[in-house]
C-alpha cells in the first residue's frame, strides 16, 4: 500500500432516519508509534528491577531499518519515545535520593536530639550529687558545731580504791580490826629487808670481782702447770708457763682462734682473777666442739692448772665457778619426734 493511498471502503446504504457518523482512519505508522510508546515503560520499569544493564541505543538509521509494508519513523517521533522511555527511570531515582536524603536529615536530627538530651540529663545528675554533697557537708559541720567532742568515761573512774592488806579479812570479820599504821609499818620493814638482801648481794659480786691476793705460786723458769678442761664434747689440754701473757691456742694466737671478744673475756678471767694475767703464758691444744665448747673447755682446763700451781686458791675458785664442769650439752634426740622434745604438728582433722 502507498503512503499516500487510503484504503478504499464500500459505500453502504444508511437508512434515512440515521445521518452518517465520519471518523479519522490512523495510518500504519501512527499505530505503530504509539505501540511502541505504549510498551517502553514497561519494558524500560522491567529492565530496571532485573537490572540488567542496556546497550547503547542504537542510531534512527540502525534501529529503524525500512522494511517492505511498513513505514519509517520521523526524528521528533523517535526523540519521543525515547524521552518516553527514561522518564519513569528517572523519576525512580529521584525519588529513592529524595528518600535518602530525608532518611540522613532525620537521623541527624534524631542524633542532635540525642545528644542534647543526654547532656541535660548528666547537668542534672551532676548538679543532684553536687548538692547532695553540699547538703552532706553542712549536716556535718552543724553537727560538729552543736556536739563538742568529750571524752570517753574510763570504766569505773567513779569507784574508789579499796586495797586489802595482806592477812587481812576483807569482809571485816575479825575481832579486832587491824591497825593500818601497823600494816604500812610492816611493809615498810619488808622493803628495806629486801633491798639490805640486794645490797649484799652486791658487795658479793664486787667481793668476786675482786682479784685474789693470797695466791703464791712459783714462777721459775722451768715452772710448768698442766691441766685438762672439758665442755660438751670439746677438750682443752693447757700447760702454764711463766710469761708475759700471752695464750697460743693450736699454734695460734688467741684473737685468731677466738675471734670473739666474749669469748676472749671469759677465757682470761681465771688469770685475771688471781692476778698472774701479766706474767704468765698459756699454751692450749683443743679439739672436738664448736667455738663457744672450746672456749668454756680452755678456761676449765686453766682453772684447773692454777690449781696444780697453788692448792689454796681451790675456795676462790670455787666460789667463783671456775673449778665446776659444766655438764650442759644438747639432749639427744627422740624417735618419733623431730628433735629431743619437739613433736610433729598434731592435726585434729
Amino acid at each position: 500500500m502507498a503512503d499516500d493511498e487510503t484504503p478504499d471502503t464500500p459505500a453502504e446504504e444508511t437508512p434515512a432516519e440515521e445521518t452518517p457518523v465520519e471518523h479519522a482512519v490512523p495510518t500504519d505508522e501512527a499505530k505503530e508509534i504509539a505501540g511502541t510508546a505504549e510498551d517502553a515503560p514497561l519494558e524500560a520499569l522491567q529492565e530496571a528491577e532485573e537490572g540488567v544493564e542496556t546497550e547503547i541505543a542504537p542510531t534512527t538509521a540502525e534501529q529503524f531499518e525500512p522494511t517492505a509494508g511498513h513505514a519509517v519513523p520521523t526524528e521528533d517521533a523517535t526523540e519521543i519515545a525515547g524521552a518516553a522511555e527514561d522518564a519513569p527511570l528517572e523519576a525512580a531515582q529521584e525519588a529513592e535520593e529524595q528518600a535518602e536524603a530525608a532518611t540522613e536529615v532525620e537521623a541527624g536530627a534524631a542524633e542532635a536530639v540525642e545528644a542534647e538530651i543526654e547532656e541535660e540529663v548528666d547537668e542534672t545528675i551532676e548538679a543532684e550529687i553536687e548538692a547532695e554533697a553540699a547538703a552532706e557537708i553542712e549536716v556535718e559541720e552543724e553537727i560538729e558545731e552543736s556536739a563538742p567532742r568529750e571524752k570517753p568515761a574510763v570504766p569505773g573512774a567513779h569507784l574508789e580504791v579499796d586495797i586489802v592488806p595482806e592477812g587481812v579479812d576483807p569482809l571485816g570479820r575479825d575481832t579486832e580490826p587491824a591497825d593500818p599504821y601497823a600494816i604500812v609499818a610492816e611493809a615498810y620493814e619488808q622493803e628495806v629487808e629486801v633491798v639490805e638482801a640486794e645490797d649484799d648481794l652486791g658487795e658479793d659480786q664486787e667481793a668476786l670481782a675482786e682479784p685474789i691476793s693470797t695466791a703464791a705460786i712459783d714462777l721459775a723458769a722451768g715452772a710448768r702447770y698442766r691441766a685438762t678442761g672439758k665442755r660438751k664434747t670439746a677438750i682443752a689440754r693447757v700447760t702454764l708457763k711463766p710469761g708475759s701473757g700471752d695464750y697460743v691456742v693450736n699454734g695460734r694466737h688467741l684473737e685468731e682462734h677466738f675471734p670473739r671478744l666474749t669469748l676472749q673475756r671469759n677465757i682470761r678471767q681465771p688469770l685475771e682473777t688471781v692476778g698472774y694475767q701479766e706474767r704468765m703464758d698459756v699454751v692450749a691444744r683443743l679439739h672436738g666442739g664448736g667455738i663457744s665448747a672450746q672456749a668454756g673447755a680452755l678456761r676449765h682446763g686453766v682453772s684447773r692448772a692454777l690449781l696444780e700451781a697453788d692448792p689454796n686458791l681451790r675456795g676462790e675458785l670455787k666460789r667463783r665457778g671456775f673449778l665446776t664442769r659444766d655438764s650442759r650439752a644438747k639432749e639427744r634426740k627422740k624417735a618419733g619426734l623431730k628433735k629431743a622434745r619437739k613433736r610433729p604438728q598434731f592435726s585434729k582433722r
